[in-house]
This record gives C-alpha cells, sequence and structure tokens, in this order.
C-alpha cells in the first residue's frame, strides 16, 4: 500500500500518467490495468518480439542471476549491452526471433517497472502499438495507469525521457479519442507532447538525449523500429512472468 498523499493520486480520472516506479507505487492501489512505456527500448523490444511469437521474461537483473534465470525457463539470455550481434535490447537484433522463443530480457527500467505491479495486470506499450494497448487496456479495467519509465542519471535518480513522454501520449490519444476515456491533466500533458510530435516522430526520437545517444553508439536502426506509428497489432500483456500477445 502506498504512503503517497491521495491528492498525488489522480483517483478522478479513469485514465492516469506518472513516472517511474514511484508512480506505479502512487497508483496501483487505485489501477486495474498498467500500461509500461520505454520507447528505447525495453517496450519496443518487448513488442518486436511477442508479435513475433516469442515469450519475453523481463529481468530486472544484468548480473550472473540471470543466467541461472534463464536456465530455469529455458530460456535464452539476452545480451546485458545493446548489441546487432545477438538478441539484446536493440530492436533490431530482435527482428525474426522464432515463435516459441524464451527470452529473458533485462532492464533496468522497462524490466523493473514490469516487475513491481504486483497483481495488477500490466501490458507493454510504446509507438508501434499504441493503439493496439489502449484497445486492450479499456477491455481489461476501467482505470488505467500508464507510466512513462524515464531513464536514469548517473546518481540513479530519475531522469524523465521525452520519448517515453511521446510514447505514452500516443497511447493516451488513442484512450481518449476513440475509447472516449476521461484523463487526467497530467495524461492529458503527455497527451499534448505526443500531439507536437505526431507528424515528425522519426525526428523528434533521432535528436532527444536518448535518441542522440544511440546515433552516437552505432544504433540509429533502433530509432526507426521505435518510431513506427501503430505498425503492430500486438497488445503484449504480463502472464505468467511472461510478456505473450493478448487476444480477447
Amino acid at each position: 500500500m502506498s504512503n503517497i498523499p491521495a491528492y498525488f493520486n489522480q483517483h478522478e480520472y479513469g485514465v492516469r500518467c506518472e513516472w517511474g516506479l514511484d508512480g506505479i507505487r502512487a497508483l496501483a492501489p487505485i489501477t486495474d490495468v498498467f500500461v509500461i512505456v520505454d520507447v528505447l527500448s525495453f517496450s519496443t523490444c518487448v513488442d518486436i518480439a511477442a508479435n513475433s511469437g516469442a515469450f519475453v521474461y523481463p529481468y530486472r537483473f544484468r548480473d550472473d542471476t540471470a543466467q541461472g534465470y534463464a536456465d530455469s525457463l529455458g530460456a535464452v539470455l539476452a545480451g546485458f549491452y545493446r548489441s546487432k550481434d545477438e538478441y539484446s535490447l536493440s530492436p533490431a537484433s530482435l527482428v525474426g526471433i522464432p515463435a516459441g522463443t524464451r527470452l529473458v530480457l533485462p532492464s533496468p527500467n522497462g524490466a523493473t517497472l514490469t516487475l513491481s505491479t504486483g497483481n495488477v495486470p500490466t501490458f507493454a506499450g510504446c509507438l508501434r502499438n499504441a493503439r493496439a494497448v489502449a484497445e486492450a487496456a479499456t477491455k481489461v479495467g476501467r482505470r488505467i495507469s500508464v507510466i512513462p519509465a524515464g531513464e536514469r542519471w548517473p546518481g540513479d535518480t530519475l531522469r524523465p525521457a521525452i520519448e517515453d513522454m511521446i510514447g505514452a501520449g500516443a497511447i493516451i490519444h488513442h484512450l481518449i479519442h476513440e475509447f472516449g476515456r476521461n484523463c487526467s491533466p497530467e495524461a492529458e500533458a503527455a497527451e499534448a507532447v505526443y500531439a507536437h510530435f505526431w507528424d515528425q516522430l522519426y525526428w523528434g526520437i533521432e535528436t532527444c538525449s536518448s535518441g542522440r545517444e544511440l546515433v552516437g553508439k552505432g544504433f540509429e536502426d533502433d530509432i526507426g523500429y521505435a518510431a513506427d506509428l501503430d505498425v503492430s497489432q500486438c497488445a503484449p500483456r504480463l502472464v505468467d512472468g511472461a510478456y505473450v500477445c493478448w487476444t480477447r
């Protein structure tokens, strides 16, 4: 149970938006369904892999325990660092992953948040599947909390990441305009950021801080996968510890 005062939990609204782990803690007691948004790149990776029929097991630690966890599942462990040569948090590395693959995907942001939602139904959302996830969330529950993951500063404090606000806003846009949900001011603010960038998504993600980091490291191809809007009909839902494409 959260000890955060109720006036921070946006309880008057059907769709809420708050950042990171503390956002989950604040909203969990009054949430029917969570949507975790980590555009660069956990949620984008989950969408690509799950859309291919893989089972994606989020794991929060990049250490020796990860291999033991993968072994216990008969799963492949993704590389700890972004790579084009093995499964990793590079979306490009997961294109064409065989159906049925069990993949353990360590991530300090998206996976950590996923594993903090408790028993609340949880989806992985991004730009690629914004509409699909919005629709699926409305079928699961009335009180929807969209959580942009953000990144971490060197001191391990939250760095709000514009790409995650854009992704969250895309999902919220569908919740407002197609599914008639009432949104908190925080959620409407995310939707407004998305509306500002919707016709220049690649540019917005490429030139923001996180995008510039990827370009500088030679992973500009990942931005193209992350910036594709509504190209996926997959709504990855956490089921028995793994994200799988969910249909109802």
